[in-house]
């Protein structure tokens, strides 16, 4: 196989999953102050390869339970007068968020690189 083209689907591969880390940290972050929320959590599979790394990830719920706050007021109250709160962490989601944004990045330089790569080669051939 052509090493570029390897690279260069490594980092088609990275991006796919920083791009879904993304989407479930913005999921995250927008439902921070809905009560009864439970965090969204991305797990890949450590077993698989490169080629299905995508395929192998899957969306999980965090079962820590979340803060409960004394709402007796509240529609979602339960009979002692308390809400339960998400249990999503706004700072740990935005540190995540910019993770996965940095790594993306990362991946799309990658991707140029190779790509540049690939060009200048079949510049150099067809001399």
């Amino acid at each position: 196989m052509n090493p570029l083209k390897a690279i260069m689907q490594q980092a088609v591969s990275g991006m796919q999953l920083e791009s879904q880390r993304i989407t479930v940290a913005a999921e995250n972050i927008s439902n921070v102050d809905t009560p009864g929320y439970r965090k969204k959590m991305l797990v890949v599979d450590p077993q698989g390869t490169s080629a299905d790394q995508f395929a192998a990830m899957k969306q999980i719920l965090d079962e820590t339970p979340g803060q409960r706050d004394y709402n007796p007021s509240h529609p979602m109250a339960d009979q002692d007068g308390y809400v339960t709160m998400s249990n999503v962490s706004l700072i740990m989601e935005m540190a995540d968020l910019r993770g996965a944004n940095r790594t993306y990045e990362a991946n799309l330089n990658a991707f140029q690189q190779a790509r540049s790569m690939y060009t200048s080669l079949l510049d150099i051939l067809r001399r």
